[in-house]
């Protein structure tokens, strides 16, 4: 990562130097990949921990989804802490919590206290990933490029970790077990946590309020300025996630009239209708509702759930289709994804560089595109399927998903101020991390009972649906906007 890359034009003095940019953007993109390192890296072990903890599927979709349903119904609450506490101070919590819930990972006796762990470690997350967009965000000040491409820097990191992960995965698990694909984010955590004590600030470029404008009399009110927690709406929304997500991983074991999935359900459904309206009513609401009345972020929202959804639910099922139809060892079930890693680098950068050039709306709408012919690509794999058959969409997926994600970062950020930074970007990451967890859900139930084909091709298209109305959403719903150049 050089210096020149991010330092295009010259900063005012009062702003950190080229240097100490580049370690801050490595310092918060580290976060990211932690965060999104332990979203796949599981996937590939999950074979072997169901054999050495006797679990059954059910049990291995909350594995996966215990982290990502924590992570998701924390973030907003976890944007608001580092908004009201300081974004710094905040990221270290979070790497500190994730280390200690890692390790308990890695030493965990059953399956049940694994998914405890993972519980723990989605705390971690959900303090790491929005604290860490708000530290880039006041880096980059008014500089709209600089943010399209730190964002791209910090989006690539984790599009390659989350690529990485099934990768580096099945690398360990060959070698020393898949206790390891979790202790292995000790080291990680270890650097990151000196890196940001040293390159960070205190308080990173917070504007002070003698240099924030006032707001006209009549201007809504901001939502970035949260007073309290929201406790009323942190529950009603673990509620609603927790019984939806419940809902559709028991509904194949159960059965869909069976009284605790029906119960799910209707808690979920419940859940939803009484958060809005607590919300609504709320003088510093979890969720800020008025986000949704700004221009782009809406369209922002529908494309991130559906990049999440479609992304985290085949991934789900490539790990159980390579090694459980195709017989392929847990180092070769790794080594397969490669290409999804080589994707996604030259497209992050890449959809950096089209954001300043272009603005947003294209590169997502090419993305999502590009995404829509992968997976129709990948539901035409079968049993007698050679590696060749998977490496075109093994590229076009990450390509295309690589492409927008970070162009849906940069409109999410950009529509709102600087000091609501950390509460918008947990909104995005809110909306994704839940969707992930509702595909891991929905397309491992489609697996499950040896239909592990069938419910790939199932789940292949109807991503290619998913991402495919994405687009549709972006085209006719964002408004085309190029990135603002300083001269």
């Amino acid at each position: 990562m050089s210096d020149s890359n991010l330092m295009s034009k010259p900063r005012a003095k009062s702003e950190p130097a080229a240097q100490n940019i580049a370690a801050i953007v490595t310092a918060a993109s580290f976060g990211f990949v932690v965060v999104q390192l332990d979203v796949t890296i599981v996937n590939v072990a999950l074979p072997a921990m169901a054999s050495s903890l006797k679990a059954g599927i059910a049990e291995l979709q909350w594995v996966v989804d215990a982290y990502a349903l924590v992570f998701a119904v924390l973030l907003l609450s976890a944007g608001v802490i580092g908004d009201r506490l300081g974004s710094r101070r905040t990221y270290l919590a979070g790497f500190w919590i994730f280390a200690v819930a890692s390790l308990a990972c890695g030493s965990a006796p059953g399956a049940l206290s694994l998914i405890a762990a993972r519980a723990v470690q989605g705390i971690g997350a959900a303090l790491l990933v929005p604290s860490s967009l708000a530290i880039l965000n006041h880096v980059s000040g008014h500089d709209a490029g600089l943010r399209a491409r730190m964002v791209g820097i910090w989006t690539a990191a984790g599009g390659v970790s989350i690529a990485a992960g099934p990768v580096l995965g099945g690398l360990l698990l060959g070698a020393f077990g898949w206790r390891t694909i979790f202790l292995v984010n000790l080291p990680l955590c270890a650097f990151a946590i000196w890196l940001t004590s040293v390159a960070v600030p205190r308080a990173p470029l917070e504007e002070s309020a003698k240099s924030v404008k006032p707001e006209p009399r009549d201007a809504p009110k901001n939502p970035g300025k949260n007073e309290s927690l929201d406790l009323p709406g942190q529950v009603l929304a673990i509620a609603a996630l927790t019984g939806l997500v419940g809902a559709v991983i028991e509904a194949r074991p159960l059965g869909f009239t069976h009284p605790l999935v029906i119960a799910g359900a209707v808690m979920a459904i419940v859940a939803v209708a009484l958060f809005v309206f607590v919300e609504h009513r709320s003088k510093a609401p979890m969720l800020p509702l008025g986000f949704f009345a700004r221009p782009n972020f809406s369209p922002a929202i529908v494309f991130g759930i559906m990049v999440n959804l479609t992304y985290y639910g085949v991934i789900f099922v490539l790990s159980l289709y390579l090694q459980q139809v195709k017989h392929w060892t847990a180092a070769q079930t790794g080594l397969a994804y490669l290409p999804l890693t080589g994707g996604f680098i030259l497209s992050n950068m890449l959809s950096g560089v089209l954001v300043d050039r272009f603005g947003s709306r294209p590169p997502m709408i090419a993305g999502g595109l590009i995404g829509t012919v992968g997976f129709l690509l990948l539901s035409r794999l079968d049993g007698h399927s050679t590696y060749w058959d998977m490496l075109a969409p093994f590229l076009l997926i990450p390509g295309g998903m690589g492409l927008a994600v970070p162009a849906m970062t940069t409109a999410i950020l950009a529509g709102v101020e600087r000091q609501a930074s950390g509460v918008a970007s947990a909104v995005l990451n809110t909306a994704r991390q839940a969707a992930g967890a509702i595909g891991v859900a929905l397309f491992g139930a489609l697996a499950a009972n040896s239909q592990v084909v069938p419910g790939l091709h199932l789940s292949a298209l109807i991503s290619a649906g998913c991402v495919l109305i994405g687009a549709v959403v972006v085209f006719f719903g964002m408004a085309s906007q190029k990135a603002p150049r300083k001269a």
